[in-house]
């Protein structure tokens, strides 16, 4: 049987030996000890798909964690075990030779590790694992002695929007970087850990869901500027107020076309609002630029919404075609997306988004910092996220799961202790957040029943906070 010493981690632990005990009995040695790290998944308040244009975000660690357990091999190879694979794949073993993540002694390049670890999608889950050793071996000149069993204990439901992939992505790191003693901070953790999901797995995701469940503080909403990842503090939740989440039962992923699309379109927004303004533009590959941008230092969020409403708007089309685009202006500065000719993108809804985005938040953020709110000041915080939801879709990220339940959010109005809702994350489906005054468990279990009834749909609540996986470190395990 494994075990450890009871005390901070056992809440956190006991489902994971509870695997370890009675499904994975084979999967590890009893001759040498486990490490262990955890992070959790993420509740994103406000912010959005608007970090990748700069936004402040306000971003919640959930209750909910993925744990990795990892232990030395003198197996020359790396195995993976997932206890939440059955969920995306058949395969919940997967395993390589150590031999594969090299040539000629050099680690591979990040594109040779795309195709390696994507090419089979029974097994393409494991990138987001193995996709960790690539880069620290890249990054960190990481040199594997001896091979690595790793197992994964996932609590964060997967395409939900509740950033499982991040969780999954920062606990290995965390595992791996204790066992070999490397000392990466949270901050660089999570910006590893982003160029995992981006380079590795293929994902044009932001870095707030990996800065959260890295560095996020519990019951606190973690302040990140991402301009690029430049934490500015947590903010307590006031002690009267509660944030929740129902899952739309919609599934979402970042990796899906819409999400792509859009971060597209923002893109080539401030590509065109940088030629109006005059600034110059380089070349750096067929299909990115480099522009010297003394006024927003390339960031779309830094536009405020008056100067946007007054100079820019009308000037950018609603639509244009890929093709056309490069033609014209070349690229963008988004070096994780590729345009592509043959498709029409939307252009002036996804760049007014993280323009108003940037702002919205701003706002949430001054009137939460209040110890105790009002109902005035939670019925303004309501509507900033009530906006950011319409926002969202309009740009074509919504679903009319996640849509409902705002409208049921917003129809039990704040007489019922609700305030507010958006869907969260990359959006077209997965979770919605909800802002409410404490003892509203009665009200958000009656709207999710309603919900399902209406839908035939199955909801997860989610509740509580915990911190990230700088704080809550590693433990060890042992069999005896």
């Amino acid at each position: 049987m494994w075990h450890y010493q009871s005390g901070q981690y056992a809440t956190d632990i006991e489902r994971l030996l509870t695997d370890l005990n009675t499904r994975a009995t084979d999967f590890f040695s009893p001759d040498k000890p486990l490490l262990v790290a955890r992070a959790p998944g993420r509740l994103d308040l406000m912010g959005g798909i608007a970090d990748y244009s700069g936004s402040l975000v306000l971003e919640m660690p959930l209750a909910v964690a993925t744990l990795a357990a990892i232990q030395p091999t003198d197996d020359p190879s790396i195995t993976v075990c997932s206890t939440a694979a059955s969920e995306i794949s058949e395969q919940s073993v997967v395993s390589l030779p150590l031999s594969s993540l090299q040539r000629a002694d050099q680690p591979l390049d990040y594109n040779e590790a795309r195709l390696l670890l994507n090419s089979d999608p029974a097994t393409s889950w494991a990138a987001y694992v193995i996709g960790v050793v690539v880069i620290l071996q890249r990054e960190r000149q990481l040199n594997l002695t001896g091979g690595l069993r790793i197992m994964i204990h996932c609590e964060v439901p997967i395409g939900k929007g509740v950033s499982s992939s991040a969780a999954l992505e920062v606990a290995v790191m965390q595992a791996l970087q204790a066992h070999y003693q490397l000392q990466i901070s949270g901050r660089e953790m999570a910006i590893l850990c982003q160029r995992v999901e981006n380079l590795i797995v293929g994902a044009p995701c932001g870095v707030m869901d990996q800065m959260t469940a890295a560095c996020g503080e519990d019951n606190s909403l973690l302040a990140l500027l991402c301009q690029p990842a430049e934490l500015q503090g947590s903010v307590p939740l006031p002690e009267d107020v509660e944030i929740w989440g129902i899952d739309s039962g919609v599934r979402h992923a970042v990796s899906g076309a819409d999400y792509g699309s859009v971060r597209i379109g923002a893109f080539m927004g401030y590509r065109m609002i940088a030629d109006l303004r005059g600034f110059s533009a380089t070349a750096q590959t067929d299909t990115t630029v480099a522009i010297d941008d003394p006024d927003w230092q390339g960031y779309l969020a830094n536009i405020t919404p008056s100067l946007w409403e007054s100079r820019y708007r009308d000037q950018l089309p609603l639509t244009i075609q890929g093709a056309d685009f490069l033609a014209r202006y070349g690229g963008t500065t988004d070096a994780v997306t590729r345009i592509d000719p043959e498709h029409s993108y939307a252009v002036r809804q996804p760049t007014a988004h993280p323009i108003y985005e940037h702002h919205r938040v701003r706002l949430f953020r001054t009137l939460l910092q209040d110890s105790s709110a009002s109902d005035e000041q939670l019925s303004l915080l309501g509507e900033l996220m009530y906006q950011s939801h319409i926002s969202y879709s309009a740009c074509g990220l919504g679903s009319n799961g996640t849509d409902r339940l705002v409208e049921l959010v917003r129809e039990a109005g704040t007489a019922s202790g609700l305030y507010g809702a958006k869907i969260t994350g990359g959006g077209s489906g997965g979770t919605v957040a909800i802002l409410a005054r404490i003892h509203a468990d009665k009200q958000i279990q009656r709207l999710a029943t309603r919900y399902e009834h209406e839908t035939g749909l199955k909801t997860t609540i989610l509740r509580g906070s915990s911190p990230g996986a700088s704080a809550w470190g590693s433990c060890e395990l042992r069999h005896g």
